[in-house]
């Protein structure tokens, strides 16, 4: 069998599901008016607080550009820096309330219909879906870093 032309159903499931994602990414980047890296940055932030070095290293740019990214999410009031709590020469950045409410007014009706779906499967078919997606995770996660020849990239 050709992985390509005639996948396994599975394997044809993730790609319509990548598929799907790269499209309600495009799609709230739209509705937002954020880029895809703003929005990156957001979410990221939603999960904790961060420096711009930090998040440089987490988006894959370099600090100046985050600085920008920053800068921009700033003037929209979706992000705020404050100081380090213990390093006076450091700043945290914080995703505000307003920022917050914007991307979970966004996202919220698809993660309420995502928590409908995993509440129809019983406890084993949610062990094997959720098996199964970190797996894909871990291959995504691979892919990313390995290098065009076969080897791995440094990240």
């Amino acid at each position: 069998m050709d992985e390509f032309t005639d996948p396994p159903p599975a394997m044809s499931a993730v790609r319509q599901l990548v598929d799907e994602a790269v499209r309600l990414r495009r799609t709230l980047t739209r509705r937002t008016g954020l880029s895809e890296t703003e929005l990156d940055t957001l979410e990221h932030l939603i999960d904790g607080v961060s420096t711009p070095s930090e998040l440089a290293r987490r988006l894959e740019v370099s600090t100046a550009a985050s600085t920008g990214i920053v800068d921009r999410l700033e003037r929209r009031g979706h992000v705020e820096r404050r100081p380090h709590p213990t390093d006076r020469r450091r700043l945290e950045v914080h995703v505000t309330a307003g920022g917050r409410a914007e991307l979970l007014r966004q996202l919220s009706p698809g993660l309420r219909s995502l928590a409908d779906l995993e509440a129809d499967l019983t406890a084993p078919e949610l062990a094997v879906v959720v098996r199964y997606l970190e797996g894909v995770r871990d291959v995504f996660a691979r892919e990313a870093t390995r290098s065009p020849a076969g080897g791995n990239q440094d990240p």
